[in-house]
């Protein structure tokens, strides 16, 4: 939620911000003396071999058809796999399905269930994406060096090279320290670990705030200041590309760096609508113009300031310090209007954010408009209690024009101009009832705020803010390909130094 001519987030964010930096910096030295509860392989791990039915599978699935369909097919393979082991099938979960609670996909406040269900007569809880390959029979031989009667908090290790905002400047000292799992390459926790976690929640009220990256979370919660585990490294749990030479040793692969699913969108079919005002005029909707706009094929400039040498529109909304719910739904309203073309899909961008339009062409083609699709990156508010799921805007917000239509047809509105327009927006849909498909391909803040390990196997649509680095560098190294014009023929590879033409990739 980072607003247009204001600074990073609002008071309520910035306090939680603040007293999570404090508290997470000040317990950095338990991370640093306090041994782990648990140590590393366990020589004495249970002679009896692990059985494929002691492994829960959970699939980390959306509500959205496409995310469903994936997840099912997931599904699929892995019990193929468990009948040519000849051996009883494991259980395998959609997250989605497992309850109405809309806070489910931030999985703590499921522990208490897998416990009850799976508790007893189970060693291991699988997490793993909707793109992750996983050799079965290769891991029940990983899990077997483990101890399964201990606490485990298994995965592939990531870490920040500087505080970043989006983990609450945690561990400001020495980011490093803190380990998160990649959840491309899947994780696992023991069941010993479930159990007792799952009391905890049961016990203690799960906090009521924003959940900005999950996986950093999780692994906040289970480290608990130095109370549980830290990130095992599993070597095997890897994010290469499924038949990759690299990928020789995984037990986990992934299938794409970039979900394609036939033709991408047409760029006539995307209307684009960015929102500035007078006082960035001048410094980001130039960059803008020099770097991705010259791939829109209908677009327009949202101020309080009509301007015609860039041009901008003037939609009779004051311009505010903060929040801008005003101005967002402004754009709702003019986009089924007769004002604009119409067109099948609208994307909703801040002045500094930088957007690949070719791969957001190709993102998109996986997707149903007839359906009302609502597409980001997904942040939460009060997930624990209820809360609510909501697209970060700095990332840029997709919308179908089914969804355009339901949110303004239900008569939801801004409380006021300097309201949130993220935030608001996130509870209209979840009064509607209409999920917010979430992909981790948008981002709301800079390259340097994300692991490089994350990043390395990406093909990023965005980043936003132009603090500290330079907007059109940025573009050029992460987002801009060598003929985006025609996206048909583009490829893409994650390197160590990101994305860049002339990999593999895969159609679904």
């Amino acid at each position: 939620m980072l607003l247009i001519c204001s600074s990073f987030g609002n008071k309520v964010a910035s306090l939680v911000i603040f007293t999570s930096c404090v508290l997470i910096s000040a317990a950095v030295g338990d991370l640093k003396e306090a041994g782990s509860p648990v140590q590393g392989d366990d020589e004495h791990s249970q002679k009896r071999p692990l059985d494929l039915s002691e492994v829960v599978f959970v699939i980390q699935s959306q509500k959205n058809s496409f995310h469903v369909q994936r997840a099912e097919a997931r599904r699929s393979e892995l019990l193929l796999q468990a009948a040519d082991l000849t051996q009883k099938p494991p259980a395998v979960l959609l997250l989605h399905s497992l309850s109405d609670n809309e806070g489910d996909w931030s999985i703590l406040p499921l522990l208490p269930y897998f416990s009850a269900n799976f508790g007893k007569n189970s060693s291991w809880m699988m997490f793993l994406e909707e793109e992750t390959n996983v050799k079965v029979a290769s891991l029940l031989q990983m899990l077997q060096r483990f101890d399964r009667g201990k606490e485990w908090f298994l995965g592939k290790p990531l870490y920040d090279r500087e505080s970043t905002i989006i983990h609450h400047y945690a561990f400001a000292d020495n980011p490093s320290v803190f380990k998160y799992p990649d959840f491309a390459a899947a994780w696992a926790l023991s069941i010993p670990l479930v159990r007792r976690l799952a009391k905890r929640v049961r016990e203690e009220q799960l906090k009521s705030d924003f959940t900005i990256d999950l996986k950093h979370e999780i692994a906040l919660y289970i480290w608990a200041e130095g109370a549980g585990p830290r990130l095992t490294a599993v070597p095997e749990l890897c994010t290469e590309l499924e038949g990759s030479p690299r990928a020789r040793h995984c037990v986990t692969t992934l299938s794409t760096y970039l979900p394609l699913c036939g033709d991408p969108v047409k760029k006539e079919d995307i209307f684009i609508a960015v929102k500035t005002c007078k006082k960035f005029h001048e410094e980001r909707v130039p960059v803008v113009k020099r770097t991705w706009e010259r791939h829109a094929a209908l677009l327009e400039y949202y101020s309080d300031y009509a301007d015609p040498s860039i041009p901008t529109i003037d939609l009779g909304v004051p311009n505010t310090e903060r929040g801008h719910c005003g101005k967002t739904f402004a754009i709702l309203e003019r986009f089924v209007s007769e004002a604009v073309p119409h067109t099948d899909w609208l994307l909703i961008v801040d002045d500094d954010t930088l957007i690949s339009l070719p791969r957001l062409q190709a993102l998109l083609g996986c997707y149903e408009p007839s359906e009302p699709v609502c597409l980001g990156e997904r942040y939460g508010y009060g997930l624990g209690q209820g809360g609510y799921s909501y697209i970060t805007g700095g990332g840029g917000m997709v919308f179908s024009r089914a969804a355009v239509t339901r949110l303004l047809g239900s008569g939801c509105k801004c409380y006021s101009n300097d309201a949130p327009d993220d935030m608001v927006l996130g509870m209209c849909l979840n009064a509607l009832g209409l999920p917010v498909t979430h992909s981790p391909l948008f981002h709301q803040a800079r390259p340097e705020d994300y692991s490089p390990d994350l990043l390395a196997h990406q093909v990023p649509i965005s980043f936003h803010k132009h603090w500290n680095v330079d907007p059109v560098a940025v573009f050029d190294r992460w987002l801009a390909d060598e003929t985006e014009d025609d996206t048909e023929d583009d490829t893409w590879d994650a390197g160590a130094d990101g994305p860049h033409r002339g990999g593999a990739r895969e159609e679904l």
